[in-house]
């Protein structure tokens, strides 16, 4: 089995806040992250896929047929967009990194074929990032 990643980018805004607790639990849970105004990230999207090699082109998938599907499934909703009010897939889901990373996968599964969906990773920052496997 052979993987293949790509890496896309976009920048995106999002506020981490439960409803249920009162903005004193909220702050000492989620920081700077539960800012009432919001906060933005430049996110990196790392997307593997595995498979087997085609034996007339040696791709398991045209990287920039991948990289078009993942620009119009995902990161065209997600540029420049409010994670909280303003992305469907994302509606009622707490736009932690995890999260989002679960959110994209589902996304995209549907839209990958000739070979499988193995990883999204989703960096929010240079030392934070979720991994999701499909499990």
């Amino acid at each position: 089995m052979l993987y293949l990643t790509r890496k896309e980018h976009f920048n995106a805004a999002h506020r981490l806040f439960n409803p249920r607790w009162s903005e004193e639990k909220n702050d000492a849970i989620f920081g700077k992250c539960a800012n009432k105004y919001f906060h933005g990230h430049n996110y990196d999207l790392f997307v593997t896929v595995k498979g087997k090699p085609d034996p007339d082109t040696g791709l398991i998938v045209n990287a920039k047929d991948l990289s078009a599907i993942i620009r119009k499934v995902v990161v065209d909703k997600l540029d420049h967009k409010n994670l909280n009010l303003e992305v469907d897939f994302l509606k009622d889901l707490m736009p932690s990194t995890e999260n989002v990373a679960r959110a994209i996968w589902l996304e995209l599964e549907p839209h990958i074929t000739g070979c499988q969906l193995h990883c999204v990773r989703l960096f929010e920052t240079e030392s934070i990032f979720a991994e999701y496997y499909g499990e």
